[in-house]
């Protein structure tokens, strides 16, 4: 490993505001249910950020929504060093990182515990429909966590991934809160849209639409 992941991987270790998990099948699993009362000590929603990467939007929409709480999930520890040091140098109470695999989500949060969930230019996995976050088995994974009302917000380049979570929605009969084909030329001045990631900033530059969806359980 090249001595600055390694670096990051060890500072990782040390911060407050991250957690590690990699043994799944633990005697002493993670306290889930316990996000609220014992991790951010207040009764504000959770919301997630899947793949999150660097955190670039959890960290934008914690400065937009401060009485909501936010998890970034990642596996990637190099990348995830990147938020977590952002955020614990401006003092963002209502940010937290879980380094974990995302197939396991309820494993870390209950019933009932999770508000929304954010998707954001992940991997549209043009051969593997199933590890698309978006795909029918991520979605039964979501409900399991889910709180009544729960809003699914995917932003992405990738046609193939928005049709295709166009097809899932359909197939299960979901509601639809907001579907936008280009973001910058429909809404523009949108704060939480507006936010962007280092991979969104290179698919602009590329000529790209950026496409988003936000559908409920």
């Amino acid at each position: 490993m090249p001595k600055i992941k390694q670096r990051r991987f060890d500072e990782m270790r040390k911060l407050e505001n991250v957690f590690e998990w990699t043994d799944y099948n633990s005697s002493n699993p993670f306290p889930k249910g316990t996000w609220n009362k014992k991790i951010f000590k207040n009764d504000n929603p959770i919301v997630l950020e899947l793949a999150c990467g660097k955190a670039e939007y959890s960290v934008g929409l914690g400065k937009l929504y401060p009485n909501k709480n936010f998890v970034g999930v990642d596996i990637k520890g190099n990348r995830m060093w990147v938020g977590a040091t952002k955020a614990k140098s401006q003092g963002m109470n209502n940010l937290r990182f879980l380094r974990a695999y995302i197939d396991h989500l309820d494993q870390f949060f209950c019933e009932n515990e999770v508000s929304e969930i954010w998707v954001l230019f992940s991997d549209p996995y043009i051969n593997k429909e199933r590890k698309r976050l978006t795909s029918p088995k991520f979605l039964e994974l979501y409900r399991k966590i889910a709180k009544r009302g729960i809003s699914i917000n995917l932003k992405t380049d990738s046609d193939l991934l928005y049709e295709f979570t166009h097809e899932v929605i359909e197939e299960e009969n979901l509601e639809i809160y907001r579907d936008i084909k280009d973001v910058y030329e429909e809404c523009p001045d949108d704060p939480q849209l507006s936010i962007q990631t280092y991979y969104e900033k290179m698919h602009l530059k590329n000529g790209k639409k950026i496409k988003f969806i936000s559908f409920g359980l």
